[in-house]
């Protein structure tokens, strides 16, 4: 039997009707996964370094992750300009399967990391490879909705991953936290192939121009592979800046750093819009708010657990209800933002998104430096979560909407870059300053109070996302 076709035909159909079914539920099986991995290992991962003795290695096993996913996004993204989403989404499920593998039968804290790095370039390619997928099938008005599904399939995962990771990792082990997750992937790749056959490629193979020329193909972007691959090993530098002991200068882990900043900086200006660093209005402080409301949140969210276990001597699997809470409402309020559609203008999504994350991150540092009940950071994450669900989803229908189509995969490549890198960074600073101080106190205050500094640049961004004449849009 054919399949369906998979050009958007009809605007008034919804994602859950012909022709977009199929494709919603594969993309949404895909999005399932990575949102119940991350999860799951956010919450175990405690555990982990406790008994691998890795405490060191601690914001590396998050931060690595983030830091190979832009290789892997721009190589998706380049990709998928050339010949279409297809044959990256299968790669990269891949390369997301291998790094759990490699992870789930680690015996020491180093291996694990290497496992997570080649998780982290399967995960990064995904993302794109989705995103330029939902480009080629869904007509823009659907753009909200099918963004809307994507934080929503974080439901599930939110009820049962982080509660049923720590309940493995106590009464198994947490290696098999890894290894089930790898059990997802076939129910998810049986259900996306069939959608993936229909899928046109980005400017067709032999298709015809204006003149009746054939267009040639995107060359692949060799350089922007060796910029992403040295913004990488920046972010992997950063994050082991802080061993490097040379004698009689004892200031060499903090100039490294530094270096390390600079040149993840200076190594990104290439995948990215013109103009991102400095919160150009448009497309390029879209980018630049995607990043920055990225570090903030995902920099306090992995060490919220942590305090949990660490503070308030909670379980990892009660400390793991705290992501629930937080995911449920992400999920929450990118389905009402996707009901409100242009009754809630975009940038206003954003900033109130922005405002939100900022407070929670406030009631975080507060809970720790003044020794506040646990109830009060839990609560305030729930509005970190519901934050991210009215910005996330606004950010990436703006990327798409500014977008050309022979540029989708560059821009799409460009959100994740930014959102990953944003997250990476703030990751691997996080651990030097958890790293500096000499109690667990004043650590997880430092660590949230950088988070705060993070989320008040997301919130002086957001604002910039439209352009003046566009201020109501």
């Amino acid at each position: 039997m054919r399949e369906t076709t998979l050009s958007a035909t009809d605007p008034h159909a919804g994602i859950l009707q012909r022709p977009y079914l199929w494709v919603t539920i594969g993309a949404c099986a895909l999005v399932f996964l990575a949102a119940f991995e991350s999860l799951a290992v956010t919450t175990i991962m405690p555990v982990v370094s406790r008994e691998l003795n890795g405490a060191s290695l601690y914001a590396l096993a998050f931060a690595g992750p983030l830091a190979t996913g832009v290789i892997g996004m721009v190589a998706a993204g380049n990709w998928s300009d050339r010949r279409g989403p297809t044959v990256p989404l299968y790669a990269s499920v891949a390369l997301f399967v291998a790094g759990l593998l490699i992870a789930g039968t680690a015996v020491s804290m180093p291996l694990l990391v290497a496992g997570r790095l080649v998780q982290g370039l399967g995960g990064g390619a995904l993302t794109v490879a989705l995103y330029v997928l939902v480009a080629r099938i869904y007509p823009a008005l659907l753009h909200p909705k099918i963004f809307a599904a994507f934080s929503a399939a974080w439901v599930i995962p939110s009820l049962v991953g982080p509660f049923a990771a720590g309940i493995v990792a106590q009464v198994f082990s947490w290696h098999w936290v890894f290894l089930g997750v790898v059990g997802l992937v076939i129910p998810a790749l049986v259900m996306i192939a069939p959608v993936l056959r229909g899928v046109p490629s980005s400017k067709g193979q032999g298709a015809k121009g204006l003149e009746g020329a054939q267009q040639r193909p995107t060359p692949w972007a060799f350089d922007r592979l060796a910029w992403a691959t040295l913004a990488a090993l920046a972010v992997l530098g950063l994050n082991l800046s802080r061993e490097v002991r040379l004698p009689g200068f004892s200031a060499a882990p903090a100039l490294l750093a530094v270096a390390a900043v600079v040149i993840a900086l200076v190594a990104v200006r290439p995948l990215v819009p013109l103009g991102t660093l400095t919160a150009r209005r448009g497309l390029p402080s879209v980018i630049l708010a995607r990043g920055l409301a990225s570090a903030a949140f995902f920099g306090a969210e992995v060490y919220l657990p942590y305090l949990l276990i660490e503070q308030y001597d909670f379980s990892p699997t009660f400390a793991g209800l705290t992501l629930t809470g937080g995911a449920l409402a992400w999920a929450g309020a990118s389905a009402v933002q996707g009901r409100l559609g242009a009754r809630l203008p975009h940038s206003r999504a954003i900033r109130i998104g922005t405002f939100m994350v900022l407070g929670a991150v406030v009631l975080a540092l507060a809970t720790t430096a003044l020794h506040w009940p646990a109830a009060v950071a839990i609560v305030g994450w729930i509005f970190a979560g519901g934050g991210m669900g009215l910005l996330y989803p606004r950010l990436s229908v703006m990327t798409l909407a500014l977008s050309a189509k022979e540029d989708e995969g560059f821009n799409s490549s460009a959100m994740s870059i930014s959102d990953s890198l944003g997250g990476a960074l703030a990751l691997a600073t996080t651990g030097i300053v958890f790293a500096a101080f000499t109690t667990t106190t004043e650590s997880f205050a430092g660590v949230f109070g950088l988070a705060a500094v993070v989320a008040v640049a997301a919130v002086g961004v957001a604002p910039r996302v439209t352009s003046k004449s566009q201020r109501g849009a």
